[in-house]
């Protein structure tokens, strides 16, 4: 066979590459799509199957199921869907028969994808896993399972890697793809004009997480400390009109001192929000849109545990962690997790360098007073903000997407 026969022979095959990715939570989702327009950049002929949210289907995935039908958090919630999970289990297997992908990539999801893990590897299929289960920070158990049935780790975070690479595996550090996600397409002060807020007014940013049953906890515990944080109301002061859609809660006319944002998730319906909001004697600005824009005009957020702290981090906004969970699950998890803290971004850092108000802790009285000290303490916000830049230097530079696709690319040639 002549040389040019043989190159167009060997760059049709490359070009006919299949993935079937599996991404459980609003973050994979995210995480997925920026990693499929990274492949398709690279191989526009890739085809992507599996499962996934709204934003891998909009960059080209054929998704058999949505996220939206079993989003939950903690374990008490999970045995609530487990015969629904059976049933998208066994259907997702079964489908790897019929699409006969060229490789499995699984994003983070490790109680699902674990298990996926194995059904691949029964069928001779590779297993590429992205984002890796917090083996770091309990049942560290997995790893014996990672190692067996995981061909190959692109992970997020440094210290993931040598954790991987002590145990023989073929692991990879790509960096956090928020580094290059996260960005503001305004300044703070067009932003604030944006959102119709008071340049005058501290802006208190209330991000309660992604999924509903986080939102039920964490949200009314927010909505308290926020009514704390309001409670010295000057004289009444309507604010203008925002883009973003405005909630009254009953009987509310006064402009406080602080102004409040809620960073509403894509995948949660507008009417969880206003039945949670219409108790309270706040006046809060929903946001749909702009997210980061939103959070980066703001002077200090209230966080619920996970992307959201990184992505504030990342912004350089000082925060306080919020999170609550059913008591079940907070008693499994109290005897599994192995390490000080919970916010990612305190376990980048080693150091906890933003507050944590967990469970029973999480007292709105507490939250508000800490809120305040940071915001009137010009030092102690100095010192936040200099370590949450630190945190971001660890993340790795742009670019984490781009390059696990690369990594990715390689594997399969």
């Amino acid at each position: 066979m002549a040389p040019k026969d043989l190159f167009l022979k060997m760059t049709n095959k490359t070009m006919s590459k299949k993935l079937f990715i599996i991404s459980g939570e609003p973050s994979g989702d995210l995480h997925g799509s920026n990693l499929i327009k990274a492949l398709r950049r690279q191989l526009p002929d890739v085809e992507i199957v599996g499962m996934g949210g709204d934003l891998m289907r909009q960059s080209g995935a054929k998704l058999f199921y949505d996220i939206k039908d079993i989003s939950v958090i903690g374990f008490a919630e999970v045995i609530k869907k487990l015969s629904l999970y059976k049933k998208i289990f066994k259907e997702l297997s079964e489908r790897l028969e019929v699409e006969k992908p060229d490789a499995v990539i699984l994003i983070d999801y490790p109680g699902f994808n674990l298990r996926f893990a194995r059904q691949a590897k029964n069928r001779a299929i590779p297993v590429i896993y992205y984002i890796s289960p917090q083996v770091w920070a309990w049942n560290k158990g997995r790893i014996k399972t990672i190692k067996r049935f995981v061909d190959k780790m692109l992970v997020l975070f440094d210290f993931e890697r040598q954790l991987y690479q002590q145990h023989g595996m073929d692991a990879i550090f790509v960096g956090h793809p928020l580094v290059e996600a996260v960005k503001t397409s305004m300044s703070k002060q067009d932003a604030i004009k944006y959102f119709g807020l008071d340049p005058d007014k501290k802006i208190i940013a209330l991000l309660p997480g992604s999924r509903k049953t986080e939102v039920k906890n964490i949200l009314p515990i927010m909505l308290k400390s926020a009514q704390i944080l309001a409670r010295n109301a000057i004289p009444p002061h309507p604010f203008p009109l925002p883009i973003g859609e405005r909630v009254k809660g009953e009987g509310n006319t006064h402009n406080h001192p602080f102004q409040f944002l809620l960073i509403k998730s894509p995948i949660i319906n507008q009417n969880v929000y206003d039945n949670l909001i219409k108790n309270y004697n706040l006046l809060i600005t929903i946001i749909n849109n702009n997210r980061y824009d939103a959070i980066a005009c703001c002077d200090f957020a209230l966080t619920a545990s996970g992307t959201a702290t990184l992505e504030t981090a990342i912004l350089g906004i000082p925060m306080a962690l919020v999170y609550k969970v059913s008591f079940a699950t907070w008693l499994i998890a109290r005897l599994l997790i192995k390490i000080p803290y919970i916010g990612l971004v305190n376990v980048v850092a080693g150091e906890k360098i933003v507050p944590e108000f967990i469970q029973f802790g999480a007292r709105p009285e507490k939250i508000a007073a800490e809120c305040l000290d940071i915001l009137n303490s010009p030092k102690r916000n100095a010192i936040i903000q200099s370590k949450l830049a630190q945190v971001k230097e660890k993340l790795g530079p742009p670019g984490a997407s781009s390059k696990a696709a690369q990594e990715i690319l390689d594997f399969l040639s």
